[in-house]
Formats: structure tokens, C-alpha cells, sequence
């Protein structure tokens, strides 16, 4: 029993000894081989590794890195990074906080600036029109009965920006708009703010150093630009009988012609570029300041429209005035003779300046469609020029619509003709191809020889 327990339990050193005992002949060479001797420079390393064992008990150097220093777990950024790395951060983080700063100031006063504009105008419009803004409810949001509380209401909203949202939207940053509706002889109005691009200064720069240079660049200016589509006489086209303020009752057309008053600085801009004004003739009236003009398509229109109310207004606009238009033709260049059908409206364009406006003229631009309907009904003598410059207009038109179908038909019949030849070239040998094409050269060179004896 002893010795089953001796050699069971030393039995794993009595193995050992045993396999190397029993090493194959073949290998006995190398198990009797003796060890390497580790060369002079090996030596030197272990003798410098011993030298800093010591400090190696403190980091592995294999752990260092670039910067030299020691390198951590990913999340341990304030080990691995120093102010250092970051510097082109550091520079471009307040620029951009710079822009951002710009544009939110930039974006808020012209907000404010627009409501501004909005406490003045907004109850003008509410007297007038039944709906005003974008939530397209037909009753008044600031419910004004009369002009009491009209004027009350006046006096509450200058110098304030408490204006409902959507009564005036904002289009971009620096364009807002609003929209009325809701009154006789006026199907609607539209009133479009252009303010300065104060959210961002580079534009705004570009754009004043390029009106400098560029002719066709104008200078950046705010602006108001209002436009009243008359009725003229289609209420019943455009909304239902119960809709319609008047119910057409009274007949809301007049005599279509093109009229203006504007500064003599935009007379050459005006037009060039609106086809509606370019068929007036400008004149002098002496009732107007020396800064404007009127442009005109007929005295009598001018005596007509210019009353002793609008020359006052007129004056006390000043030169922020550019332009009050009434007219019935496009504002670009028809091509078409469906483009000449009239479309009457009334545009008033205004430079928008700091100090308080003067609303005279605004109120006088929101009534002249009713004074258009009571008054512009001319004489067959005093309409004639107009009529015959409109259907000089059309004429033109008429003319080249004609010129464009007959070049069309020349284009089309010579397709067919080439269509012809070719299908019967095709059908021919190239003998006879040859006399064909030699034929049609004949014919050029004679066609070619009359045209010359023609002209000499």
C-alpha cells in the first residue's frame, strides 16, 4: 500500500525525469548544446535597464506619448490635452460667437423697427379695411368701431411694439409683409417693409461700396412699397355678392391711364424699369416741390388727380416720397396681347426715415381708389391719345406674335421640303443622285446671280 501511494503521488516527477531521459537520439545534440552568451552591447542594455529599474516602477516609458506625456485612458482628456491644443479654438469660438451676437441684434431691430411701423399704419388700415394680416379672419382684430376708438387706439400703439403676429409676417430678416382686405372699390392691399441688412454688416457694406461703382446696383435704402388692386367693376368675379363691401351698388370703374408723382431721382430707374411708366411724359408742375415731377400720359389726367389735399400730403412726405403710381398697364413689357388686358392698381413707395413719418399721405394713397371712381371718368377727346397709344402697343405686339407664327410656318414648311428631298434621294441610284444634286446647285447659283442683278 505505501509504495501504490508513493508512486501515485511522485508520479509527475518520476515522469519528467523519465521524458528526459527518453529524448529521441535525434535531437540529442541540441538537449547537450550550450547556452548562448549575450553579446557586449546586449550587455550594456541589461546593465542600463537595471540602472533604471527605479524609475520605471513609476510609468512605462513604452506608455508615453508623442508629447511625452503619459498616455491614459481615452475619457481622462484633461491628462492627455493641455491648453496648448486648443488654440485655433480659442480663436475662432469669439468670432463666431461675434456673428451670432450680430444677427440676433441684427434680427431684433429690424423686428421692432417693423412694428414700429405697424403701431402707426395699423389702425389707418383697420378704419379702412374690414381684415387685416394673415389669420384670415374677416373681423377686425384690434376691434376699432370708430374713429374715436380708432384714434384711442392710435395713441396706445405709437411708440409700442404690441402688434399681433399676424397682422405682419416676417419674410426674411429683413423683409416683412402684410395684408388687407375688405372694402369697396379695392379688392386688396399689399404692403411689403425692406430694411437695412442689419443681421449681417458684410452684405450691408457690399452692398453700399457696390451702389459707389456699379450704376445698375442702387443704394440700399428702407423702404415701404404699397400696392391697392382696384375692383374695377369685377366684385362679383372676384368675391361672392355677400362678401363684396357695396355689393356692387355703385359702379366701381373708371378710365384706365397711367399717372405719376415721383422724385426726380427715380424718374430715369422708374423708366427703365417699369414698361407702365415709360408711356407717360414728364412735367413740371408748379403746385409740387421742386424735388418732383409729374408723369403723365394727359393734362387733364394730371389736373384731375393732382387736388390741393395730395400736393399738401406730397409736401409733407418730403423727399422720402419716390413714387405714387396709378396705372392700368403691366409693369414689364407684354408679349403677348393677353398680357395688355388692364389691371388697375395704385402703388405708393415711401423711404422709411427715423424720425416720426408723416401719415397724411398714406391716408391719402388708401382713399385715392375712391376718388379714382368718383372723378376719372375723362373726356372721349382727352382719351383718345391714350387709346391710340395702347393700340399702338398692340400693334406692336400684334406685329411681332405675326412675324414669330409666319417664321414658325417657314420653319415648318422647309421641314417638310427636306423631309421630301431626302425621302426621294433615297429612293434613287448614284447616278442619278449625282444629276439630282448637280440640278440643285444649278438652281442656287441661278437664284444666287438674280439676287445680285436685284440689288446692283
Amino acid at each position: 500500500m505505501a509504495d501504490f501511494l508513493q508512486r501515485f503521488l511522485g508520479g509527475a516527477k518520476s515522469s519528467v525525469s523519465s521524458a528526459s531521459t527518453d529524448i529521441d537520439a535525434d535531437f540529442a545534440d541540441f538537449a547537450t548544446a550550450a547556452s548562448p552568451v549575450a553579446p557586449s552591447h546586449a550587455a550594456s542594455n541589461a546593465a542600463a535597464a537595471t540602472a533604471t529599474a527605479s524609475t520605471a516602477s513609476t510609468f512605462d516609458t513604452a506608455h508615453l506619448s508623442s508629447a511625452g506625456r503619459p498616455y491614459t485612458k481615452w475619457y481622462r482628456v484633461w491628462e492627455r490635452a493641455t491648453l496648448a491644443d486648443f488654440y485655433q479654438e480659442l480663436v475662432l469660438l469669439p468670432i463666431l460667437l461675434l456673428v451670432v451676437l450680430v444677427n440676433l441684434w441684427g434680427s431684433r431691430a429690424n423686428r421692432l423697427r417693423a412694428k414700429q411701423w405697424a403701431a402707426t399704419h395699423l389702425p389707418m388700415l383697420e378704419s379702412e379695411f374690414a381684415s387685416i394680416g394673415f389669420s384670415g379672419k374677416k373681423s377686425s382684430r384690434l376691434g376699432l368701431k370708430d374713429d374715436a376708438e380708432s384714434s384711442e387706439l392710435a395713441k396706445t400703439l405709437v411708440g409700442s411694439t404690441d402688434v399681433p403676429d399676424d397682422m405682419m409676417r416676417e419674410k426674411s430678416k429683413d423683409t416683412y409683409v402684410t395684408y388687407a382686405t375688405g372694402r369697396q372699390n379695392v379688392a386688396w392691399l399689399d404692403v411689403k417693409l425692406t430694411l437695412y441688412p442689419r443681421y449681417n454688416p458684410f452684405k450691408w457694406f457690399a452692398e453700399v461700396i457696390g451702389s459707389f461703382f456699379l450704376d445698375s446696383m442702387p443704394m440700399p435704402v428702407e423702404r415701404m412699397e404699397a400696392t391697392a388692386y382696384c375692383f374695377d367693376g369685377k366684385e362679383k368675379a372676384m368675391v361672392s355678392q355677400s362678401e363684396s363691401q357695396g355689393g356692387g351698388s355703385k359702379e366701381s370703374t373708371y378710365d384706365g391711364f397711367v399717372w405719376a408723382v415721383v422724385h426726380k431721382d427715380k424718374m430715369r430707374q422708374l423708366r427703365d424699369d417699369r414698361y407702365d411708366v415709360s408711356l407717360t411724359t414728364t412735367k413740371d408742375h408748379p403746385k409740387l416741390p421742386a424735388w418732383a415731377t409729374v408723369m403723365s400720359e394727359s393734362a387733364e389726367v394730371t389736373e384731375a388727380l393732382l387736388t390741393p389735399e395730395l400736393v399738401k400730403a406730397v409736401t409733407d412726405a418730403g423727399e422720402d416720397l419716390e413714387a405714387l403710381i396709378v396705372s392700368d398697364q403691366p409693369i414689364d413689357a407684354p408679349k403677348k396681347l393677353n398680357d395688355t388686358i388692364p389691371r388697375k392698381r395704385v402703388s405708393l413707395s415711401l423711404r422709411l426715415n427715423h424720425s416720426a413719418p408723416s401719415t397724411s399721405l398714406f391716408a391719402i394713397f388708401l382713399r385715392l381708389p375712391d376718388h379714382l371712381v368718383n372723378t376719372a371718368h375723362f373726356r372721349p377727346e382727352a382719351m383718345r391719345k391714350i387709346r391710340s397709344t395702347r393700340e399702338e402697343e398692340m400693334r406692336k405686339i400684334r406685329k411681332v406674335d405675326e412675324d414669330e407664327k409666319a417664321e414658325e410656318r417657314r420653319t415648318q414648311s422647309e421641314k417638310v421640303k427636306r423631309e421630301e428631298r431626302d425621302r426621294k434621294l433615297g429612293k434613287l441610284s448614284d447616278v442619278e443622285q449625282k444629276k439630282f444634286l448637280e440640278k440643285e446647285r444649278e438652281k442656287e447659283v441661278r437664284k444666287s446671280q438674280k439676287k445680285k442683278s436685284v440689288k446692283g
